[in-house]
């Protein structure tokens, strides 16, 4: 089992020392989540909460993860990072595709994107963006970004966007494309990709999804061996319990490993003493 380790709602300056002390100690990855702004009023309910409420508190850090990534790949040799999630059709295609392909030339090539169509309808009025065509829009912005990143001259002529014949540079490594979402919609867009972000479930009921994105994939003559799934576990907390998520498909658990040993708010230097403790108490090391 691999294990990637969440940034979110953390000081800017303070996730890249966790990311810094991360692949001293051998972690995976980082997951670094994103929103643009976060607004007072809201009137789309958030999806994965029974009462609609965010997670997070006003005034929550949310830095943007393509400078951030750049900044810790500057001071680390061999983590990976994943967006979780970002949401692409929430931009211009063009500058999203320059901000990532530059974050993962930096990285040399440990950038993974992790992409959703979004929820917050208040979101995409803010940045003129049409919400109802999110999802057409999303596939489409994810194969024109495919392209921008290849070597060479490319052109699109697509339903949202077109492109005369052009090229973008650096071209970066490349850029696997993971999709985040619960419904069965999204796992049919994720069973098209490279992998499938889960969100905090049961490890039954992420066992499920993978097996459904697994049937889906066979449909399509396709496997799971080069398949990424990378999810929160609400249910395990042990190393059999991670072993039983691995056994059904589970590629990598995000999690804040400090958070088995001191609260949210704690220093940095008692978040790093946790970083240490989970490995050697799951037999990492």
């Amino acid at each position: 089992m691999r294990f990637y380790v969440g940034t979110a709602f953390m000081d800017v300056h303070e996730a890249v020392e966790i990311a810094r002390a991360a692949d001293d100690l051998g972690y995976d990855g980082i997951a670094i989540p994103e929103h643009v702004v976060n607004l007072e009023t809201l009137t789309t309910p958030y999806p994965y909460t029974s009462d609609g409420k965010p997670r997070w508190q006003p005034f929550t850090p949310w830095p943007d993860p393509w400078v951030l990534i750049g900044a810790m790949a500057a001071v680390t040799r061999q983590i990976r990072f994943v967006t979780t999630v970002t949401v692409p059709a929430l931009r211009n295609p063009y500058l999203a595709a320059k901000s990532i392909g530059t974050a993962a030339e930096l990285a040399g090539g440990r950038v993974e994107l992790g992409a959703g169509v979004g929820w917050c309808a208040d979101e995409f009025a803010l940045m003129e963006q049409d919400f109802g065509n999110r999802g057409r829009r999303t596939d489409e912005m994810l194969e024109l970004m495919r392209r921008l990143w290849s070597p060479g001259w490319t052109e699109f002529d697509g339903e949202f966007y077109r492109a005369p014949r052009l090229e973008m540079e650096p071209t970066p490594p490349r850029i696997p494309i993971y999709i985040g979402g619960q419904s069965d919609i999204a796992l049919r867009r994720a069973a098209r990709y490279d992998g499938w972000i889960g969100d905090l479930l049961s490890t039954d009921r992420v066992i499920a999804s993978i097996a459904r994105i697994r049937d889906l994939r066979a449909e399509k003559g396709l496997g799971m061996d080069d398949f990424t799934v990378i999810t929160p576990l609400a249910d395990a907390f042990t190393p059999e319990q991670y072993a039983r998520a691995e056994a059904g498909g589970v590629s990598a658990v995000l999690t804040a490993p400090w958070m088995f040993y001191c609260t949210p708010d704690a220093p940095l230097a008692e978040k790093i003493d946790g970083l240490r403790r989970f490995r050697v108490d799951n037999g990492l090391d």
